[in-house]
């Protein structure tokens, strides 16, 4: 049970979570996954509000609320008054006012959810599903769930964290939360993609001389609509995949025991060689199925809050 003093309004960055907190919701996650009930104290009403695209984050969101027994109320970005000029802050406000209770939000701005956690006139629940090359923390939290769940606690695991350091808001969310759950946290991957921020949670060094000592591989997309249009028309997903993808040669090299992750969708053949996804060390998929789980403990911990659970 989460403690009176952990419940939050939001959860929007892990930056807000300290490792008790983390490890709470991690706990809570898994006994979901082994078949805990929601109890509601009322209908609660939830909606998905993804101004970018995504297909495991949103579909894993609204199978969190199913199974919580929340309703979802439909919203497409592309048909809805943003096109006219609405702003985030009055669709927000308008899914307040007709009942909803959580609005799960994905924005391409960093930070969007700033003003609107300040904001003293909204009183809904926040989720953030993604915000920019910002923080990611629902994926976060589901990538911590299946290291927990593989090796049984943090405390001295070698994380290593590959590819497009500086445009992936799930480096930003994984190397912070890591740290401060005592793992070592490692990067590699080009250069020019790494970003100086980083060095506060952990070292960049080369691939193939860190990847023989790890007990994770955390590989990371190659985030294409992210990158200037002279980065991406310079871009050689072979040469990527040669330099820094998960070969059948790295994985041979891998320590016994070691996991490959990766938050998906998947370049086959850039970060990972295709028949890699599916190998004996792959939790791929396993962190999909952690993400429904995990969700459900975010939302759990918003509808306590508003006193709904």
């Amino acid at each position: 049970m989460i403690s009176t003093e952990r419940i939050q309004p939001n959860v929007v960055t892990v930056a807000d979570m300290d490792a008790a907190d983390a490890l709470n919701l991690i706990n809570e996650a898994e006994e979901y996954k082994h078949g805990k009930k929601a109890e509601l104290t009322r209908p609660a009403y939830a909606a998905n509000l993804f101004f970018e695209n995504s297909t495991r984050t949103k579909t894993s969101f609204q199978m969190a609320e199913m199974k919580l027994g929340i309703h979802v109320m439909q919203f497409e970005a592309g048909t809805s008054s943003v096109k006219k000029g609405e702003s985030l802050y009055d669709t927000v406000k308008t899914m307040e006012s007709i009942g909803v209770d959580v609005a799960v939000i994905r924005h391409p701005e960093n930070e969007y959810y700033r003003d609107l956690i300040k904001h003293p006139g909204l009183k809904i629940g926040i989720a953030n599903g993604g915000d920019g090359s910002g923080q990611h923390p629902s994926q976060c939290m589901l990538d911590m769930m299946t290291i927990h769940e593989e090796f049984g606690n943090f405390t001295g695991l070698r994380v290593l964290i590959i590819g497009d350091l500086a445009h992936s808001r799930v480096a930003h969310s994984n190397a912070m939360m890591l740290n401060r759950l005592g793992a070592e946290v490692y990067f590699a991957g080009p250069q020019e993609w790494y970003d100086d921020e980083l060095a506060q949670y952990g070292t960049f060094g080369d691939l193939d001389e860190l990847l023989p000592q790890m007990d994770v591989v955390n590989l990371l997309r190659v985030q294409n609509e992210r990158l200037s249009g002279v980065e991406n028309g310079a871009f050689d997903a072979e040469k990527y995949h040669e330099q820094y993808g998960l070969t059948h040669k790295r994985y041979s090299k891998m320590k016994r025991g070691a996991i490959i992750m990766h938050p998906a969708p998947v370049n086959r053949g850039v970060e990972i060689d295709s028949d890699l996804v599916e190998a004996p060390n792959s939790r791929i998929f396993r962190q999909m199925q952690n993400g429904v789980f995990v969700r459900m403990a975010i939302l759990s911990r918003i509808l306590r809050y508003k006193g709904i659970m």
